[in-house]
């Protein structure tokens, strides 16, 4: 049997098609949608932000229907959770398409990135797992036995993008709020014992790798250990970086030219916080 999985994220929507028995994946793309921008910070989706979202959604049906879909999961993420009126844009896709979507809750959502994660990477030592998200940003640390902390925090980047006015390039000024944003929201979780390894889970990690390797992402099925020196100078060029650099960035995708600088800013300040 065939089934579709349709991540709807409040930056970007994922379709993932798959044979459930032979357990090969089919297919898989993506579409920026910014489903949260325009309305994230006052809990609504706006006009502009359901018609993209019908529109992905309209593309991932004709290609579901074109590998002869039998069952389509559709799961809605942060922006949707926190939107009061997420039920408009969950009815209208009901009615237009007939996909359900199921909208889970942060930990559901932290659960769902621990069993991602734990495909590619065995847990031999303790990791934390970071997934930088447009509205949510997941914490889990787990070992052999599962997750034994998680937390999912309302300090996404489109969250951040919306909240504040950020010079071009990023002032230290700009660099400094954001991080005691950061700090002020979840400081006390890194105040705990956590692991030494972090573990990017999210999309723009795979941005990260690309600018770090200078080539195109490609999933193997193994997670990618990097450089921590190395990873840090490029945190920082991306940090540093003006928005037409990276509008010509193509290891940058359209989605994320916008907001990377905020989803490095972010990392760093982890990275920090963490043991070394």
């Amino acid at each position: 049997m065939r089934r579709a999985v349709i991540d709807l994220g409040t930056n970007t929507f994922n379709l993932l098609i798959a044979d459930t028995q032979t357990r090969q994946i089919l297919f898989q793309t993506k579409e920026g949608v910014a489903l949260g921008m325009g309305g994230i910070n006052e809990k609504r989706i706006s006009p502009d932000a359901q018609a993209r979202a019908l529109k992905a959604l309209q593309h991932f049906k004709i290609l579901c229907d074109q590998w002869e879909v039998a069952q389509i999961h559709a799961i809605g993420t942060s922006a949707l959770r926190d939107a009061q009126n997420a039920s408009d844009l969950v009815h209208l896709v009901a009615d237009e398409l007939a996909i359900q979507i199921e909208i889970i809750t942060g930990l559901q959502e932290a659960n769902l990135i621990y069993k991602g994660v734990a495909l590619t990477y065995p847990f031999k030592q303790p990791a934390l797992i970071m997934d930088i998200g447009g509205g949510s940003t997941e914490f889990i640390a787990a070992d052999s036995k599962g997750p034994f902390v998680a937390h999912s925090f309302d300090i996404g980047v489109s969250r951040l993008f919306q909240q504040f006015t950020f010079q071009d390039p990023y002032s230290q000024e700009d660099i400094e709020r954001v991080e005691a944003y950061l700090a002020q929201h979840c400081q006390t979780f890194f105040e705990q014992a956590l692991p030494e390894i972090l573990i990017g889970a999210s999309g723009s990690f795979e941005t990260f790798y690309e600018l770090l390797e200078g080539s195109f992402f490609e999933a193997n099925g193994q997670a990618q250990k990097v450089n921590t020196e190395h990873f840090f100078k490029m945190l920082d060029q991306i940090i540093a970086s003006t928005q037409a650099e990276r509008d010509a960035n193509p290891h940058i995708i359209a989605i994320r030219k916008r907001m990377a600088p905020l989803a490095a800013i972010k990392t760093r300040w982890v990275l920090q916080q963490t043991p070394s």
